[in-house]
């Protein structure tokens, strides 16, 4: 047969798509997954109410949807690449921990290079938004970043890294208000951020009373290592008293209306439950205590303090 005429078989190309595309999307959709399961992506309820209360109590009522949609992606994006960075730092860690050895890249289901690319988008998603709100968010960016990038590392250095990592979500009311008033003008986010500080420290304490034996034997810093677990459980009721007590003077100094009142009621009573799951010689309630009644903490207060802010000005 002539060269210009010679037949060529090539592969159908819906038997192409058919063996394929289906491989292709399962692929896709489990990377998706896995990623989303590492970074814990409906943990970031914790922060974003506190987000959206800072928001509200900064514009009077409801902030523009503008300001609501930037603020949700800054914390997404802030969040995202704290909690995908700090797999990264401690992925050596969490291969020896029993606990943590089947997350994804001690499994060994994402890769070290997947993994630094979707941190270094989730950052770059951070700062467009901040730089959607307004100049002094973007002017603090760095710093907000700088934080949630140091906790990962803190646990190697100081016992306080619980009170680092209340740092990381409290940055979100005070930073919300920036968001929406462009200055941080008021009192009020502060001390609104005071209280996530404690919150979220607190409840690291009692978290982190799980892996007390895996810690002193990699020598890494906590305070249920430094003072054993009954200590730890003290002491985070003490910062829990201390959420309760800043929320009262924080109503009291503001005149907050009545919502106010009936969310520190309902966050000093969901507190006083978290508290009773967790015993020194009994930690398996430990997981419904850090996860589902932080969650319920967080939207509740939403909620009340909200409706406070309808009725509040400042």
């Amino acid at each position: 047969m002539p060269l210009g005429k010679r037949k060529i078989d090539l592969p159908a190309q819906s038997n192409f798509h058919l063996t394929f595309s289906p491989k292709m999307s399962a692929g896709i959709v489990s990377n998706i997954r896995t990623t989303l399961e590492m970074i814990k992506i409906e943990h970031t309820l914790f922060a974003l109410p506190f987000a959206f209360l800072g928001a509200v109590l900064a514009a009077n009522g409801l902030p523009s949807l503008k300001q609501v949609l930037w603020i949700t992606v800054a914390m997404v994006g802030a969040r995202s690449t704290a909690m995908a960075f700090n797999r990264i730092a401690d992925r050596e860690y969490d291969a020896l921990n029993p606990r943590t050895a089947s997350r994804a890249l001690p499994a060994g289901l994402l890769s070290v290079a997947f993994v630094s690319g979707f941190t270094l988008v989730s950052a770059t998603l951070f700062f467009i938004a901040s730089a959607m709100l307004n100049r002094l968010t973007l002017m603090l960016a760095p710093v907000a970043l700088a934080s949630v990038l140091l906790y990962s590392f803190s646990k190697r250095w100081t016992l306080l890294s619980h009170l680092l990592l209340g740092w990381c979500l409290a940055i979100a009311p005070t930073g919300a208000w920036i968001a929406v008033r462009g200055a941080l003008d008021s009192a009020v986010p502060i001390l609104l951020s005071l209280v996530v500080l404690f919150w979220t420290a607190g409840f690291d304490v009692l978290y982190a009373c799980q892996d007390l034996e895996y810690d002193r034997s990699v020598n890494l810093f906590s305070v249920p290592k430094r003072f054993g677990i009954a200590n730890a459980l003290f002491i985070a009721r003490i910062m829990h008293v201390g959420v309760v007590a800043l929320l009262a003077w924080l109503a009291l100094s503001f005149a907050l209306p009545w919502p106010a009142w009936v969310g520190i009621a309902v966050v000093a009573a969901l507190l006083a439950y978290e508290h009773s799951l967790v015993k020194a010689d009994d930690l398996s309630k430990l997981d419904a205590a850090f996860f589902a009644v932080n969650g319920y903490i967080s939207m509740l207060f939403l909620l009340f303090w909200g409706a406070a802010a309808a009725v509040w000005r400042v």
